[in-house]
């Protein structure tokens, strides 16, 4: 029996094997095309637009800024790409993960190494890196919770953890046409890569 096909071809014109992708295969346009278009919350966020995974992924970084304001450039970078595999396997719930099981952790794991690599970031993130950008993530998702998914602090409280005030002062997040998000992102991620050079 033949094997199933397990590339995907990117609006770039690259073949990205899922199985055993390549950092020469990634670009940094393809991800932001692709998270633009990716929803949050399934869809079920209030407003005229998706909140995309693209925008999702600029507030982190934001977040992590705030977090560690000493970060460097690389590091920011890491937090900006935390969810770039969603680029081609989409945005899964949690709920979702735990019933795929083990497999969708390996996929993503795989994907993120390549993306890491092909923007000069280890394969694996330091675990120390990779916490602060976790807790990043948590409270951009109690954010979201609150002014757009329809939930309450009480509510997002329990599910995310209490968010210090200081992390969220003066964020207010706005739905954007998937066009300018993808533009926001790809300049983000190159002002972040010439910091770094």
């Amino acid at each position: 029996m033949p094997q199933p096909r397990a590339w995907q071809r990117m609006l770039s014109g690259r073949r990205l094997d899922l199985l055993d992708p390549t950092p020469v295969d990634i670009e940094i346009e393809d991800i932001a095309h692709g998270l633009a278009f990716v929803a949050r919350w399934n869809g079920q966020t209030r407003g005229d637009f998706a909140y995309s995974v693209a925008e999702h992924s600029l507030l982190v970084e934001e977040i992590f800024g705030r977090i560690r304001p000493d970060a460097p450039a690389r590091w920011r970078l890491a937090a900006l790409l935390h969810d770039a595999p969603e680029y081609v396997i989409g945005d899964m719930i949690s709920p979702v993960k735990a019933a795929v099981g083990p497999g969708y952790g390996e996929l993503d794991a795989r994907l993120a190494a390549a993306v890491h690599i092909r923007f000069g970031l280890p394969a694996q993130i330091p675990a120390t890196e990779k916490k602060q950008i976790k807790r990043a993530d948590k409270v951009s998702a109690w954010l979201e919770a609150t002014q757009i998914a329809g939930f309450s602090e009480a509510e997002a409280n329990r599910l995310f953890g209490r968010v210090p005030p200081a992390l969220v002062e003066g964020l207010t997040l706005r739905l954007r046409p998937p066009k300018e998000v993808r533009a926001a992102f790809t300049a983000r991620h190159a002002a972040l890569l010439g910091q770094m050079s």
